[in-house]
């Protein structure tokens, strides 16, 4: 089965033919950087990763463009009221999106463009949709008609005689019609200017994308990814001023689904976001990772304490069924291919939930050639599973997590489990010389207040070896 994935724009399952052969381009709208990313944001970010990975596992060369907008109303309202410049807003959001996706194990993008650097472009595009009737300048401002593209609400499946007037429809509008949009905005006093044929001013949100994609991807590219919520206005608009510029611009459109907190998108505006460097405070980011990567992309996810605790003891099982099998068969690498079945969930429009039914499948198998000593079967249970983990961007031998701490919450949990490897195996000594003197009484009571820890004690060919309870 080849790779199939859901396009928004045909509400279909369509097999993915890339433009070029053994080539895939993708651009994702990347955050506006008003702000610190919450898990909501990540989700995002995650979800095309796997994609991402899983294209290159099949031997694809991949062009991620993920773009920054650093320029917008709201970077720019909290530089006045921080007394900073907009500039230093955006430039500190920037940064700490880019290690939450760090920190996430995201492969970086191949190209993360800032609107800001991209005027000229931007600038040009909406020369030509002047020149070719589809916009209109208007008292400092640009503004699309769209009424002149025909073909207005097609990804969004809306019909123009039903849509309301865009956001920003005041008394002293200059549009022609209440439901075009801005493509460029007119200075005011105290903002930020570049200056056009039009006047002064600064690009609207959705004209960055559209001339960004095209610059680093070309006029029409493989597919345009992002969040649910961008479907309309923002992807609509996209694909408007595009096509009507005469750009075939994106083939296929994927979106992911929200995480939410009681039934609502998680927002700073709900107040109920939860920021990712808190939430990595109490679960491992490899963790964190594999609750958001784990569902499928188009299903959204329920945030709860208790729903990441469960998500991370499922990951834990898988986890220390790779430790434990590296210590008997040594370092095996991930098999050069995965297994037909965690292949044919994947190519399913991304079956992540699928996918790890064959990953556990393969590791229940592995803890039954451990328990048999069949060395030969670990070995190529423990290749496959971290042939399929490594899809998922979660195999914990890997990089960014391997040697690094990264995948035990960074220094701080490393440093933790050194400290509890040096106290338990004390312990453990303790316990084997009880048991040597066959003071039966003492060894047992070192081991039951290990389990009243929550420390489950295994002995082994190799000798004993500790866990926590929830990570069998």
């Amino acid at each position: 089965m080849s790779l199939h994935l859901h396009d928004t724009a045909t509400r279909s399952v369509r097999p993915f033919i890339p433009l070029e052969p053994g080539k895939a381009s993708i651009y994702v709208c990347g955050a506006t950087v008003q702000g610190p990313p919450h898990v909501g944001h990540v989700r995002c970010g995650v979800a095309f990763d796997v994609l991402v990975r899983w294209l290159q596992a099949g031997g694809m060369q991949v062009t991620l463009c993920r773009n920054v907008t650093d320029i917008d109303d709201k970077i720019i309202a909290k530089g006045i009221e921080q007394g900073r410049p907009w500039w230093a807003v955006a430039t500190e959001y920037e940064h700490a999106f880019a290690d939450a996706y760090d920190t996430l194990g995201c492969l970086r993008p191949t190209v993360e463009p800032r609107a800001t650097g991209h005027i000229p472009a931007i600038v040009a595009l909406i020369d030509r949709l002047i020149e070719s009737g589809h916009a209109y300048a208007s008292g400092g401002d640009v503004y699309f008609s769209v009424t002149s593209f025909d073909r207005y609400g097609q990804l969004s499946g809306q019909r123009l005689a039903d849509m309301q007037s865009a956001a920003d429809v005041g008394p002293d509008s200059a549009k022609r019609d209440p439901r075009d949009f801005a493509l460029w905005k007119g200075a005011k006093p105290g903002e930020p200017a570049w200056d056009t044929p039009w006047g002064p001013g600064r690009p609207g949100w959705h004209i960055e994308c559209s001339a960004m994609a095209t610059e680093f991807l070309g006029p029409e590219f493989d597919i345009h990814g992002g969040g649910l919520d961008l479907v309309f206005p923002h992807h609509e608009n996209e694909i408007a001023q595009s096509q009507a510029a005469g750009d075939g611009f994106a083939r296929y459109w994927l979106h992911n689904a929200w995480v939410t907190t009681s039934g609502e998108k998680m927002s700073k505006s709900l107040g109920n976001s939860l920021l990712v460097t808190e939430v990595v405070k109490r679960v491992r980011p490899i963790e964190l990772r594999w609750y958001l990567a784990s569902p499928h992309y188009r299903s959204m996810v329920e945030f709860s304490p208790e729903s990441l605790a469960e998500s991370a003891a499922g990951y834990r099982r898988l986890e220390s069924f790779v430790t434990r099998a590296g210590e008997l068969v040594g370092d095996v690498a991930p098999a050069a291919a995965v297994p037909p079945a965690f292949a044919a969930a994947m190519d399913d429009d991304l079956n992540v939930p699928a996918a790890v039914a064959v990953a556990h499948e393969a590791v229940t198998g592995g803890n039954q050639a451990l328990a048999a000593g069949d060395s030969a079967a670990v070995a190529h249970a423990l290749a496959d599973v971290r042939a399929m983990l490594g899809v998922l961007g979660v195999d914990p031998l890997a990089e960014p997590w391997a040697g690094s701490g990264a995948s035990r919450g960074a220094g701080a949990a490393a440093a933790e489990r050194t400290a509890m490897d040096a106290i338990i195996g004390d312990l453990l000594r303790m316990r084997a010389e009880a048991r040597a003197a066959k003071d039966f009484a003492t060894a047992d009571a070192i081991r039951d207040s290990l389990a009243a820890a929550g420390i489950v004690v295994e002995d082994t060919a190799r000798g004993p070896r500790w866990q926590l309870a929830d990570s069998r």
